[in-house]
């Protein structure tokens, strides 16, 4: 008898990964083991900003949990469909900074380039979810106008790749968008901010780190982690790879109602980090997005929950606390004082 071998399944790889991804809110309540009445509102919401959730980033949630910290963040409701005054289109006024096709200029010194304006994930509480990314979409030539504008400038000493989500994009486009900042004199640092290798570990190949690190740029890799649970093993590897390479590895968070809004939480979250060498840069109290209301986490809290931080972490644990302002020059640092908490010793005997 003749056995006829199965074809081999290769494993998935990141662009497969990414075009799989869950976009139907029926899907993936079903795969959760979610309420079926979670449906109607989900569906209301995601016609407005769709629902996209990747596979390694659903293998994370805890089925049957309509609380869980990983779903609150991705799965759409009907709260996002009430109005709340203060809750803009554009909360940081980024569309009076979109100084060409692709590109932003909102501070001194340094540049955001939307590289794509694609992501892996649609988060709930995205400042960007208005934004018009189909104007912001360049071909070659218009690359080449922004990188005129970046020349031009010699004021520009970083360069910001953002989007949507940069690594989105193929390694062949980040090599040659890399190589051609690389070759202008006065830019001196690339920074990447990205979700992808936390919802898609697999993003993070030899392929990626030789398009980013092989020039004489120094990188830093801002990730966006808010939350614990979203730190597993495969990440930690993507990580690590990434310091290999030499790469500065950074984290922001947003401070969410619901996720991420106890101590206990951030305090696992920094610690977490720090085990895998990632430094907590800043945490972001809610850009005010129309859509993104519930989230809403006070400033007192806010304080509070950093000030109390910072008497249970080493400093460099403790991200700053800031806000972005539409027109400010810098992300806007929120005062925080010294809590300790009631029956704890002294931290300083």
């Amino acid at each position: 008898m003749i056995h006829v071998s199965a074809t081999p399944v290769e494993p998935a790889n990141w662009q497969n990964l990414l075009a799989s991804s869950i976009t139907d809110p029926e899907e993936l309540l079903r795969r959760l083991k979610l309420d079926p009445s979670l449906l109607a509102p989900a569906r209301a919401a995601s016609r407005d900003f769709a629902l996209r959730v990747p596979e390694p980033y659903l293998a994370r949630m805890v089925p049957g949990d309509p609380h869980d910290p990983l779903l609150r963040q991705v799965l759409p409701t009907g709260e996002e469909l009430q109005d709340q005054p203060g809750y803009v289109l554009d909360p940081l006024g980024e569309q009076h900074a979109n100084a060409l096709p692709g590109v932003i200029h909102k501070y001194h010194g340094r540049l955001l380039l939307i590289v794509s304006g694609g992501c892996a994930v649609n988060c709930r509480y995205c400042f960007r979810r208005h934004f018009p990314y189909e104007e912001n979409n360049p071909g070659t030539a218009q690359w080449q106008n922004a990188l005129d504008y970046i020349r031009q400038d010699a004021s520009i000493s970083e360069v910001i790749f953002s989007g949507g989500d940069p690594l989105a994009v193929n390694d062949r486009r980040l090599a040659w968008l890399t190589r051609e900042i690389a070759e202008i004199p006065h830019v001196r640092r690339l920074r990447v901010h990205s979700r992808l290798p936390v919802v898609i570990p697999q993003r993070v190949t030899p392929g990626l780190i030789d398009a980013l690190c092989g020039t004489r740029l120094p990188v830093t890799m801002v990730l966006h982690v808010n939350h614990g649970n979203e730190i597993d093993a495969e990440l930690g590897r993507a990580i690590q790879q990434m310091r290999r390479a030499g790469m500065t590895l950074l984290n922001q968070a947003v401070l969410l109602r619901g996720v991420n809004d106890r101590i206990e939480q951030l305090i696992v979250l920094s610690e977490a980090l720090g085990d895998q060498g990632v430094i907590p840069y800043y945490l972001h109290v809610l850009d005010q997005v129309r859509g993104a209301q519930h989230f809403h986490v006070d400033d007192a809290q806010a304080r509070d929950l950093v000030g109390r931080m910072l008497t249970r972490l080493p400093g460099f644990l403790v991200p700053r606390l800031v806000r972005e302002v539409a027109g400010e020059a810098a992300k806007v640092p929120l005062h925080v004082d010294l809590v300790v908490e009631r029956g704890s010793t002294d931290p300083f005997a």
